[in-house]
């Protein structure tokens, strides 16, 4: 599918590997909806650099993607600004770093932010969007996930049950949404340069990269350039792909 002149909906725009994904995808010709929760002048200033330097159109919008309220408003001026949504990137994620045996630390307040930021914040909005991803009979959405939802790794329990849920609504969202939507995953390994990465100890990044066979991180510009894959694809629905150095096999 041609991305030019489709709208991307890319949640954690101004993230490390957000930024990433923008990039790849206004290199296409897509244009941007960067969404962000806090960080309002860092994502407009990416909006701003990537429209002009691909001649797209883009903007930053705030929303709370655990409020079902401002997810309808945001929507809402995504599509009175652009028309249309026809790409929906969840990258949008929270993690805190608490070893799997730390039961005690992994508290109510814990578990359930990450589990809403990272699960039922991207079911909310597929589900808020879908009339839109359908609207024209090709609608994509993709997921970014995480190693850790297919093996009992990563920065916490919560956070590697909320990846594998992520990773398992793919899949049912690809049959809820068929034919006219293509949903699809992306689970990196460690990636560096990204806030998930920061909440991590250097103890946690290196035992990760000296585990995978290609002994290096996973690479944001191959996250990207698959998100680009999965945005174009024409047959390709209730996948995900693994781009983790050869570390886990699914």
């Amino acid at each position: 599918m041609e991305l030019r002149g489709k709208l991307a909906l890319l949640t954690g725009g101004n993230g490390g590997l957000g930024q990433v994904i923008a990039e790849a995808l206004a290199r296409e010709g897509a244009d941007l909806a960067l969404m962000y929760a806090q960080s309002r002048a860092e994502t407009e200033a990416v909006a701003e650099r990537l429209a002009s330097r691909h001649q797209i159109r883009a903007a930053a919008f705030g929303c709370d993607i655990t409020d079902d309220a401002a997810i309808a408003a945001m929507l809402a001026a995504v599509v009175a600004r652009f028309g249309r949504i026809d790409l929906l990137i969840n990258d949008a994620a929270y993690n805190k770093a608490i070893p799997f045996a730390d039961l005690d630390a992994m508290t109510a307040e814990v578990w359930d932010r990450i589990i809403a930021v990272n699960l039922t914040g991207p079911m909310r909005l597929t589900q808020a969007a879908a009339a839109h991803l359908r609207a024209h009979k090709a609608g994509r959405v993709v997921n970014i996930a995480s190693v850790a939802g297919l093996a009992p790794t990563g920065s916490s329990i919560a956070y590697a049950v909320s990846k594998a849920g992520l990773i398992h609504l793919t899949r049912c969202m690809a049959v809820a949404l068929a034919p006219d939507v293509l949903v699809n995953c992306v689970a990196p390994g460690l990636l560096t340069g990204t806030r998930a990465t920061a909440n991590l100890s250097a103890e946690q990044v290196e035992r990760s990269a000296a585990g995978a066979l290609l002994k290096r991180a996973a690479d944001k510009e191959d996250c990207a350039a698959m998100v680009v894959a999965m945005c174009k694809t024409e047959t390709m629905t209730g996948q995900t792909s693994v781009i983790d150095g050869g570390r886990v096999f699914h």
